[in-house]
């Protein structure tokens, strides 16, 4: 079906062009001296272009007076017309823009921050032609309805979504444990529950996604120093008598660490499978 639209001849080009820039501008400015500042041209030259717009449209646009220029009740109306087009103007602008970056970047949601370190390289690998853009969420609900619109590509989640439009594929696990000092007295555990850990003060690493809500709802009577700097946090753990977080997909983080051990953490929620789920393609 072909476009009702009339297509405008270079006369409405030009019009619209001046409109949504010069008029507006005057109608937001005031003065023609602010006008020719904010465009970089003299006020001669906008004076003329207000006119050829007033010859184009074919209708008084302004009062005139011998030192002073001004809209009126017409003027305004066409200024505030080109408010509304500068607005569409830009919209369309940006939804060009992004519609480009959707076609040429894979976008992924995660509840956790660890299988990111794997999966971002991994796209970058298979598709170099392709940006690769995360987000980390702790909140499980938000990542499947925000996935479920489309508004991103692949979602890690801690359980496959039952659903015949995605494709769920295991993807990695991790082990939650807890990084202590040798002398500490839960060094002399070979793994703990949360029910042992939970009235000790940790250490804890901000943007950790969902295993927040495992350390409020296991551990309600520990209180959590978050170190937003990855390096002072590193500092920390060296310096610290505080036991921390590591898990298996984080152990180079505490492999010069020789006066710390990792106790696993034998909590089902502790352990997890990852997976990744996708939108299958119509």
């Amino acid at each position: 079906m072909k476009s009702t639209v009339p297509i405008p001849d270079h006369r409405l080009k030009y019009c619209h062009r001046e409109i949504n820039l010069e008029s507006y501008a005057f109608y937001k400015y005031g003065t023609l001296t602010k006008v020719a500042e904010e465009f970089h041209i003299s006020q001669p030259t906008i004076t003329r272009t207000m006119k050829r717009l007033e010859d184009v449209l074919g209708v008084t646009l302004f009062n005139r007076s011998a030192n002073r220029i001004k809209f009126n009740e017409v003027g305004i109306h066409a200024a505030k017309m080109a408010e509304e087009l500068l607005q569409s103007a830009e919209q369309y602008q940006s939804g060009v823009i992004n519609f480009d970056r959707q076609l040429h970047t894979i976008s992924a949601i995660s509840c956790a921050p660890a299988p990111l370190w794997n999966l971002t390289p991994e796209l970058s690998r298979k598709h170099p032609g392709q940006t690769i853009s995360s987000k980390l969420i702790a909140d499980l609900e938000q990542i499947e309805r925000d996935f479920r619109l489309h508004k991103y590509d692949i979602a890690i989640l801690p359980y496959p979504i039952d659903d015949e439009d995605f494709t769920n594929t295991s993807y990695i696990e991790e082990h939650l444990s807890i990084n202590v000092p040798l002398d500490h007295a839960l060094a002399e555990y070979s793994e703990v529950t949360s029910k042992q850990i939970n009235g000790y003060n940790c250490l804890l690493s901000p943007e950790i996604g969902f295993w927040e809500n495992f350390c409020k709802t296991k551990l309600p009577s520990s209180k959590f120093l978050v170190q937003k700097d990855d390096f002072s946090f590193q500092e920390l753990i060296k310096e610290s008598n505080l036991p921390c977080f590591s898990t298996n997909l984080a152990e180079e983080h505490f492999i010069n660490l020789k006066n710390r051990i990792n106790i696993p953490i034998t909590d089902e929620d502790a352990n997890v499978t990852f997976y990744l789920v996708q939108h299958n393609k119509k």
